[in-house]
Formats: C-alpha cells, sequence, structure tokens
C-alpha cells in the first residue's frame, strides 16, 4: 500500500520494499574506491566500462536497459551546457521505447570523455563506428568472428552483477547493495535535495 494515498499507489504487483538510497557522501566515496581499483583489474577495458557505467547511470539517472542500447552516434557533446546523449526510453502505458536526450551535467562529460578518449578503442571492434555500442561486450560474436566490426552491447544483467559486486566491495553505509535502479533513485534524490525542482527532476529521468 502507498504510504501517500490510493491515487499514486503502484499499479504492479510484487514484493515491495523502501528504495532509500545511500547518501551523496556515501555515493562519492563509493565511486572514489572503485575508481582507484580500476587500475589493478585483471580486465582493465571491462573494469572501466562497468564504473563508467554505473557512475552514468547516477549522474544521468537513465534505467540500465536504456544505458546498455546506447551507441557513440548518440553523444552529441554540443547539445545543451555539457552535452546530451539519446537512450531509447520506456513509453508512458505500455506504448513502446520512445528517444529522448538524457542530460551529461558537468562530471560525465568529463567522465565520457575521459572513457571514449582512452579505454573504448581497447574493445576489439571498430570505435569510429558510430553504430558501435558505447558500452560494448569485451568480445565478439564467436560465430561470425572477424568478420563483425561491431561488438553487441553489454547486456542488462552483466551490468547489475557488476554493480553489485562493486558496491559488496566498496559502498560503506547503512546501504551495501547497489542495483541500477537504485542509482536512478539516487540521482532523483540527490538532484532534489540540492534544490533541483520537482519538475526538472521528472524531466531528468524521462517522466
Amino acid at each position: 500500500e502507498s504510504p501517500v494515498d490510493a491515487f499514486n499507489r503502484p499499479r504492479h504487483r510484487g514484493d515491495f520494499g523502501l528504495r532509500i538510497p545511500p547518501s551523496r557522501a556515501e555515493m562519492t566515496a563509493f565511486f572514489a574506491a572503485w575508481r582507484q581499483e580500476l587500475g589493478s583489474a585483471r580486465k582493465y577495458p571491462v573494469a572501466v566500462r562497468n564504473y563508467v557505467m554505473a557512475k552514468t547511470a547516477y549522474i544521468s539517472g537513465v534505467r540500465a536497459t536504456e544505458l546498455c542500447l546506447v551507441r557513440l552516434g548518440d553523444l552529441h557533446w554540443d547539445n545543451g551546457q555539457w552535452g546530451r546523449f539519446l537512450v531509447q526510453g520506456k513509453g508512458a502505458r505500455g506504448s513502446g521505447p520512445r528517444e529522448r536526450e538524457a542530460f551529461m551535467f558537468a562530471e560525465g562529460r568529463e567522465l565520457l570523455w575521459w572513457y571514449i578518449e582512452e579505454v573504448r578503442g581497447l574493445f576489439p571492434d571498430d570505435a569510429l563506428d558510430p553504430y558501435a555500442a558505447l558500452f560494448p561486450s569485451e568480445r565478439l560474436p564467436a560465430a561470425l568472428g572477424a568478420e563483425v566490426a561491431v561488438a553487441p552491447p553489454v547486456c542488462a544483467d552483466t551490468f547489475r552483477r557488476s554493480l553489485r559486486a562493486a558496491s559488496l566491495a566498496h559502498l560503506k553505509g547503512t546501504v551495501t547493495v547497489l542495483f541500477p535502479h537504485l542509482l536512478r533513485h539516487a540521482c532523483a534524490t540527490h538532484n532534489y535535495e540540492s534544490g533541483m525542482p520537482l519538475w526538472d527532476v521528472q524531466v531528468l529521468l524521462g517522466h
């Protein structure tokens, strides 16, 4: 049952629990500890990919499935003040996916620029192809091998597992396990706490 009112109660059924995200300070410390570990990772490009995905999700509020489908050509560095990127958002009331712009902000722009310049080219596909996934799988499909110029995007389950493992290792505080949708909650909560109007928070999340 909704603690607010019957009109705004969730329409779907399930096992509902309070999704209270970590504080901004806890998230800052979490990402700092995770980034410090990247240099010693066994698979450096994959480790950086997972880290950048998680922090981009936190900064922009995009869903895991949306983030996985972003292509290199979807990054528009000159849109808005800090740049934006296109995502295939979830349509309202089952109307199907709808394209929308997600916001990089200053921190996200710097993060994505570093990833593109230093790490994206380490994956085994053509990093200059605008249709290539921004966050690709670490290997090309075995059946097609070298004939494939573009690696498939990383799947959302892989992202969820990497985020869970990182949070168990580096997140300190009341909340010790993160999943992608909780990053979305944290994005909304922390922007609202910082003074962003509720309407702007809705726009940020694509509601």
